[in-house]
């Protein structure tokens, strides 16, 4: 049953909880990201903590896939239970288990700039090696002119060898002080003063996607909520999933005008209300 929101306008033009008009298949897996949708630093986002255990009890799949670059798994996994979330560590997928992998399987030995937390996921570098590559993650300790400069001078010198990945390109997310600077545009630094072209690993990249989801299932069973547009939600309808939006974390209101709305499969005050909206499909 195909189910639409239209709530009364409390501000201007803003509407909350819209779903565009499509025809809902039944849900047996939720993509959720964590930062900014479940979480913001060590606050869980209102009522996100019941309503993950509503959705649980609906049985639905769920899968927490994040971008997070600055905290490796385990400690990503320690905050969020420490805050009140059940989960299991293996139900998070991140983009740095995205990351180590590809470095992993490409056998890479990479110069990277990332925190010393999130270092513990990758592969110790080879120093009999040279730097073949540059892995990029968000480390705001190590976004100065010293690092950027020596991830440049590898990149260069090696006249196009060497890979630039870019863990994630995110333009900025959310912490308990406001909008902070992501790590996209030192990637993009990178790409101009070079003239290479990065690999993106994490969200919105297909792949990202395909190998989050639960073993058997289908993209049009599955649902990914989260509070970027382009990362969360479009990546995830490219490749026929549901993108549900919430307007905590990043969400920018005066970004997200009327003309945006049609965009996304829907968009809610916060998790809580996603979940009381897939009940509703459930039911």
């Amino acid at each position: 049953m195909s189910r639409f929101y239209f709530l009364s306008i409390k501000t201007g033009l803003k509407l909350r909880n819209f779903v565009t008009k499509t025809h809902m298949v039944p849900v047996k897996a939720a993509l959720i990201d964590l930062s900014g949708t479940l979480h913001v630093d060590d606050q869980p986002t209102d009522g996100a903590v019941d309503a993950l255990k509503r959705l649980r009890e609906r049985g639905v799949s769920v899968k927490f896939v994040t971008n997070t670059t600055k905290e490796s798994v385990s400690s990503l996994y320690a905050r969020l239970v420490k805050i009140g979330f059940q989960l299991e560590q293996n139900e998070i997928y991140s983009s740095l288990t995205a990351a180590s992998n590809f470095v992993r399987s490409n056998g890479l030995n990479p110069y990277y700039i990332l925190t010393d937390d999130a270092r513990k996921d990758f592969p110790l570098n080879d120093p009999a090696k040279e730097y073949d590559s540059v892995v990029v993650g968000l480390a705001p300790e190590r976004f100065s002119y010293e690092y950027i400069n020596e991830a440049f001078r590898i990149l260069h010198n090696s006249r196009g060898t060497a890979r630039l990945v870019a863990i994630h390109e995110g333009k900025y997310y959310k912490t308990k002080q406001g909008i902070s600077l992501g790590p996209g545009c030192f990637v993009k630094g990178l790409e101009y003063s070079t003239g290479l072209k990065s690999i993106c690993i994490g969200k919105p990249n297909e792949y990202f996607f395909r190998s989050a989801m639960p073993d058997g299932l289908k993209p049009e069973e599955c649902v990914m909520i989260g509070d970027d547009t382009n990362d969360d939600c479009l990546g995830a309808m490219a490749i026929g999933m549901k993108g549900f939006l919430v307007e905590t974390g990043k969400y920018q209101p005066d970004l997200h005008g009327m003309d945006t709305l049609p965009k996304v499969s829907g968009i809610f005050k916060n998790f809580g209300a996603v979940v009381d909206h897939l009940s509703d499909t459930l039911i």
